[in-house]
């Protein structure tokens, strides 16, 4: 079997030129993947709550309003006064929330991810950019069954 001379180094050069716009191609959409994530909960307002644990939530969770994401957590700090967990999060203009409302933090199965359930309140004030959801509860996965 004879082969052309000048072909093959050709074709490898192709091959290697092809598998690296491949791997640029891959890089670039995990790059917009993750960028994406970190900046979607950027439009709205902020608010705070103060949770005894917040096992597995972390910051770019979900907020989410009768099961639509209306946010995201953009910071997790622990209180060193009083060992509790403030998380600030993002709730989308133009979602007016009472001040009795309460924040939870959930999650989706037993092998997913957690987020921060809102649940609306009866009051006729709305809490304001900066305000602090009192009423807080974690929930495990397990407890839910």
């Amino acid at each position: 079997m004879s082969s052309l001379p000048g072909v093959r180094p050709r074709r490898d050069f192709l091959e290697l030129t092809t598998g690296f716009l491949v791997l640029a191609a891959l890089a670039a959409l995990l790059a917009l993947a993750v960028l994406g994530r970190s900046q979607g909960g950027s439009d709205g307002y902020t608010l705070h709550a103060v949770f005894n644990q917040i096992d597995g939530l972390s910051v770019g969770s979900d907020v989410r309003l009768a099961g639509i994401t209306v946010g995201h957590v953009t910071a997790e700090t622990v209180d060193p006064a009083n060992y509790r967990a403030k998380v600030s999060f993002t709730v989308r203009n133009g979602i007016a929330l009472p001040t009795d409302s309460a924040a939870i933090v959930t999650s989706d199965s037993l092998l997913g991810g957690k987020y921060i359930a809102l649940s609306p309140g009866g009051d006729e004030q709305n809490l304001k950019a900066g305000g602090i959801v009192s009423q807080t509860q974690a929930r495990s996965a397990l407890n839910s069954f």
